[in-house]
């Protein structure tokens, strides 16, 4: 579907795109349609109907990757073909995201001598057959034990080596890669593996081509507020050591991050430098108001150490 800045004409009064009930609140459509869906009591709904046809692409493609089919178009609308994968900058989002791994997106890329799948879409042949016209795949690379989705049944079908940190691995029995804290090897030497405990205590990031950041459920960007973000309500192990973690990737110079939950994000390194840092900055305003009621006063210094 092309996009353009012509308005769709329409013929009197149509029924409008919804959100049914049934949303579980993953983010997933929100995160590639900001501008058309936000949160409300706790579900997506549409805050925007789209007009023009770039608003329609995005539409369908919340449409699309919505992992339990809420998101609903007007009756009769006509279907565009697969939106998904999805090429950006040289990556793609995979869509086909499962309910299981709560709506988390997937991505496949090359790094160095490999093909990689971070996170695991729904199965499909068609996607499965999509990787093979593109060199098959050769590393499944798990960010932590939330997003695996239907992992397992690609790398059986490509006879792929599966990663996860030893944390997290016990959600993954099927993973053949373990990552320990003092063995960091990777696939290949165009991938970095950097464990992030905090979401949970087996979460990891992998920076592939020095400048591009897989962060599973550990760091997003927001839309609607331009600032990156961790999702505190959503922390499983222990968010202070989270915020420690996102600390520990401000000086990597990734200038791309490819989230699992929320929005990604292209930034240059100094912006993407100065957004961590504000990030840092508002969790340790956070963290000084939780913690005035035992008498202690905290700097930023005292939450990124």
């Amino acid at each position: 579907m092309t996009m353009s800045n012509s308005p769709i004409q329409r013929e009197g009064k149509t029924a409008e795109w919804s959100v049914a009930k049934r949303c579980i609140n993953c983010m997933a459509s929100r995160s590639v349609a900001p501008d058309l869906l936000i949160e409300r009591n706790g579900q997506s709904v549409f805050a925007k109907q789209p007009e023009i046809p770039a608003e329609l692409e995005a539409a369908w493609k919340a449409a699309q990757l919505c992992p339990v089919g809420a998101v609903r178009p007007p009756p009769d609308t006509p279907k565009p073909g697969a939106l998904f994968p999805e090429e950006i900058a040289g990556y793609f989002r995979m869509g086909h995201n499962t309910r299981g791994s709560y709506g988390a997106h997937s991505y496949f890329g090359h790094a160095g001598a490999i093909n990689f799948l971070v996170d695991g879409p729904g199965w499909s042949i068609q996607l499965a057959q999509w990787m093979k016209d593109r060199g098959g795949l050769d590393h499944v690379l798990l960010t932590h034990r939330d997003d695996i989705g239907d992992s397992k049944r690609y790398a059986e079908h490509f006879d792929a080596d599966v990663w996860i940190h030893e944390a997290d691995a016990d959600a993954a029995p099927f993973a053949n890669r373990i990552i320990r804290d003092d063995d960091l090897a990777s696939p290949d030497s165009a991938i970095r593996i950097i464990p992030v405990p905090g979401h949970t205590r087996g979460s990891v990031v992998y920076l592939t081509n020095g400048n591009t950041l897989f962060t599973g459920d550990t760091l997003a960007w927001d839309h609607r507020k331009e600032q990156l973000r961790g999702y505190r309500r959503y922390c499983r192990f222990d968010w202070n050591r989270q915020i420690a973690s996102i600390t520990s990737l401000r000086d990597l110079g990734f200038t791309r991050v490819f989230a699992g939950h929320g929005g990604s994000i292209d930034l240059p390194v100094s912006e993407m430098v100065r957004h961590v840092d504000r990030l840092l900055d508002r969790e340790s305003a956070a963290w000084c108001i939780d913690r005035r009621g035992a008498g202690h006063e905290h700097t930023t210094a005292d939450v990124r150490n």
